[in-house]
Parts: structure tokens; C-alpha cells; sequence
């Protein structure tokens, strides 16, 4: 099937219609069986008119595969992190100082902080990284 935006040479009135193939057009034309929707003139052409190709299915596939592929990288960070980190849960503003502050220990934390610890965080020198996170069970 092909869509062809056609146009009254008599009235100039558009319309778009439907046919099986590029050359049935012209064999009902041929046979005066395409008329004007608006005045009912036998004299239609085919107006210019650019193909519809559509990519959003190949566009929505490439964005479906590069968020798998986000999302695995950052639940292999997590796991990372996980297993070579202390998790400190809300205290994470307080044992990052304790830690900064406390030359003697050595280790590395993750947990949760708002957005005004962390900056708090960054005035007095403590570097801090934030990620996102995923839980496990997210899709």
C-alpha cells in the first residue's frame, strides 16, 4: 500500500488517499475513476510529498538496550561497593567526618546523605562521590 497526498487541479483542494501500488494511481486516473473529494473534478495530481519513514521503534530499541546496559554498569558498581565498603546507612555525614577527622582509620563507607551533608561535607574538604542507586529488585 502507498499513501499519495494528492490535489484538485481545478479547486486546489488537497486530500491524501490509498493505493495498492505505485502505478494504480495511474490506471485509475486513466479511467477517470479518482475524482475530487470537494468539487468531484476529474483533474487530480499528485502533490510532492516526502515518504513517513518512521525510526522510533529502532530509536526506542536503542534506548531500551543503553539503559540495560546503564543499569548493569551501575548494579556492578553496587555490588563493587557492597563488598569492598561498611554500609553506615544515615549516619554516612558523621562517619565521613569521623573518618576525615581520625587520621588512624582506614576504611571505605557508603550510606545515605541528603544533598545539604554532602555539601557540608564538600566545604570542609571531605570528598565525597555520589551514585545512583538501584535496588535489587527494581526493574
Amino acid at each position: 500500500m502507498i499513501k499519495y497526498n494528492l490535489i484538485c487541479d481545478k479547486c486546489k483542494f488537497t486530500f491524501n488517499s490509498w493505493f495498492s501500488a505505485s502505478s494504480e494511481f495511474d490506471r485509475l486516473k486513466k479511467k477517470k475513476l479518482i475524482t475530487c473529494t470537494y468539487c468531484g473534478s476529474y483533474k487530480i495530481s499528485k502533490s510532492i510529498m516526502s515518504p513517513n519513514v518512521s525510526r522510533i521503534e529502532q530509536i526506542d530499541k536503542n534506548k531500551i538496550k543503553i539503559k540495560k546496559e546503564v543499569r548493569k554498569k551501575i548494579l556492578e558498581y553496587q555490588k563493587f561497593i557492597k563488598e569492598n565498603s561498611t554500609y553506615v546507612g544515615e549516619d554516612f555525614a558523621y562517619e565521613a567526618r569521623s573518618l576525615h577527622y581520625d587520621k588512624k582509620k582506614s576504611k571505605t563507607i557508603y550510606g545515605k546523605a541528603t544533598q545539604e551533608e554532602i555539601n557540608d561535607l564538600d566545604e570542609e574538604g571531605i570528598e565525597t562521590t555520589t551514585i545512583p542507586w538501584i535496588k535489587d529488585n527494581e526493574n
